[in-house]
């Protein structure tokens, strides 16, 4: 294991050392809300009062706590793990089946919501017997659905400070659910060590100090950019405003050092014809990088963005079973289409997808991992099943390593399909296709053939007014005024000149929109069932 060390104290450690540091610091700011790391510190406070009253002081007792794009979150995640609970993190973007069954499968007792969630959660209440307290952490007016309590009262009637406890370093901080891309959603057990060996990672990878700012332009409050920010002593920027202009002009009212935006967004803000006016720097002189996760960020967009923004747009790789992050590519070693090198205290290799055995580089397999941030298992399960006695997690993803150990992904394990015993990847194919003016987004799945094992169909988003560019008579308004038939066959002739010849598209179909995650990866599971049911028909 490469050597690599971290503070070992709980999670909840790392807002203790950032506020005795530098306890007048600016630790978070959303509008014209600041909370210095002192205030956040003492806020902490009071919620691990509550919550240890709560719970009557029970290690391990289950606390959901949704990630909601607000201050309110790091002050109730860190005071539930100081109170002895555990955090239970709750998606307040995910439907009523999906909050039941994160709320029911975690046995959480105690919730910490927004209004839309305790709504909910009122009219799941029979079917959650274990969840007695909904604490509404949106509600300043202290109108609150059902029995719900408004944090300010809550809190009005806490200690003032929680006893002292002390917590194992060892134990579980968190249940953070996967997204359920491949499966339903399963509970990730994170130890506190976990979180903050990541913290520290992320913070290295990053470039993370106590001069930083970083503006976040997410759906979600995610704990990695949370942790590492408060482990370097940095300052948060938290934009609300979908808006990807506003979300620039966000960064550089805040002088912000780092902006971290999901890829379904970046590649809006590289099509948003108003950046090429948007003047110089337009995310402001003191940016330094564009830093991106969660799903495939497409190289044409990631170019785009640093030729316009005059930084590097970035991209890291890691899923929720390690914490999440284990591989980040380098200001300094950008190279579009690829995601880096691991992070301190990380190893990686690839494994033949068949036989298991470790492949040379530049071969693709799955690739594997460990480190510090991974995993003690998942919820309910006695032991971690994709972790082998060696302590390599298999990922599920499938890549290939360069010689400088930077990591390029091919696809999902799960995604991959065969045609004539030859590999195929969707998301491959659908970067083909989106070079394709025509093309506003694209799906790629399998149609079962039994001569070939499977066959690459094609969804299409046509776009509505492209550059016709090569194509004459496109581009004169919508599709509605041209023959769709014809222009999907074009399309797919032209991907299919730069295509191997197993992975040439075969079928392909108009549609409306591309099904994705919450997170904005393609929902590829629901379609292939669709498709299958359809070639049986």
């Amino acid at each position: 294991m490469p050597n690599f060390t971290y503070p070992d104290f709980p999670l909840d450690g790392l807002l203790r050392t950032a506020a005795v540091r530098d306890p007048d610091g600016t630790a978070v700011r959303s509008g014209d809300t600041a909370l210095t790391f002192g205030e956040l510190d003492t806020l902490a406070d009071r919620v691990a009062a509550w919550v240890r009253r709560e719970t009557g002081g029970r290690p391990g007792a289950r606390v959901g706590v949704a990630n909601v794009l607000d201050p309110v979150f790091a002050a109730t995640y860190y005071g539930t793990v100081r109170g002895g609970a555990t955090v239970v993190l709750v998606n307040p973007l995910i439907r009523e089946e999906g909050i039941r069954h994160v709320f029911a499968a975690a046995e959480v007792e105690v919730a910490f919501v927004p209004t839309a969630t305790a709504e909910v959660l009122t009219k799941l209440s029979g079917a959650l017997p274990r969840l007695r307290t909904v604490v509404v952490t949106d509600a300043p007016d202290g109108v609150v659905p059902g029995d719900a309590v408004p944090l300010h009262t809550a809190l009005a009637s806490a200690p003032a400070a929680p006893e002292p406890g002390r917590t194992d370093p060892g134990a579980i901080a968190c249940v953070q659910f996967t997204t359920g891309t491949t499966g339903r959603p399963k509970g990730v057990l994170l130890t506190h060590r976990n979180l903050v060996a990541n913290a520290k990672q992320t913070a290295l990878a990053h470039r993370l100090d106590c001069a930083s700012v970083t503006l976040n332009h997410l759906p979600l409050y995610h704990v990695m950019h949370l942790n590492s920010a408060v482990y370097a002593g940095a300052c948060q920027v938290l934009c609300t405003d979908p808006d990807p202009l506003a979300s620039l002009a966000a960064a550089a009212g805040a002088g912000a050092t780092h902006y971290y935006g999901l890829p379904a967004r970046l590649h809006r803000l590289a099509a948003d014809g108003r950046l090429a006016g948007a003047g110089p720097a337009p995310g402001g002189p003191g940016l330094t990088a564009v830093l991106s996760g969660g799903s495939g960020l497409r190289p044409e967009a990631a170019r785009d963005l640093r030729d316009r923004l005059g930084v590097p747009v970035i991209q890291g790789y890691g899923m929720a079973e390690l914490s999440p992050l284990t591989h980040c590519q380098r200001p300094d070693a950008y190279r579009p289409g690829k995601v880096g090198q691991v992070v301190p205290g990380t190893e990686c290799r690839l494994v033949d997808v068949d036989t298991r055995e470790p492949v040379e580089v530049w071969a693709t397999g799955e690739v594997q991992v460990r480190g510090p941030q991974l995993m003690a298992g998942y919820l309910g399960e006695q032991a971690p099943s994709r972790i082998d006695e060696d302590g390599w997690f298999s990922t599920g993803d499938v890549g290939y390593l360069d010689d400088d150990g930077a990591l390029r992904l091919v696809d999902r394990l799960a995604d991959i399909f065969k045609y004539d015993n030859e590999i195929v990847s969707p998301s491959q194919i659908e970067q083909v296709l989106g070079q394709d003016p025509r093309v506003a987004d694209c799906i790629v799945a399998d149609w079962p053939d039994e001569v070939h094992g499977g066959l690459v169909w094609a969804g299409i988003v046509l776009a509505d007014d492209p550059d016709p560019g090569p194509y004459p008579g496109y581009g004169q308004g919508t599709v509605e005024g041209i023959d769709v038939l014809d222009v999907l066959d074009s399309i797919t002739a032209r991907a299919n000149e730069r295509l191997a010849t197993f992975e040439r598209i075969r079928m392909a179909e108009a549609i409306d929109a591309v099904p994705r995650t919450p997170t904005g990866k393609p929902e590829r599971r629901g379609l292939r069932e669709k498709l299958r049911a359809r070639a049986a028909a």
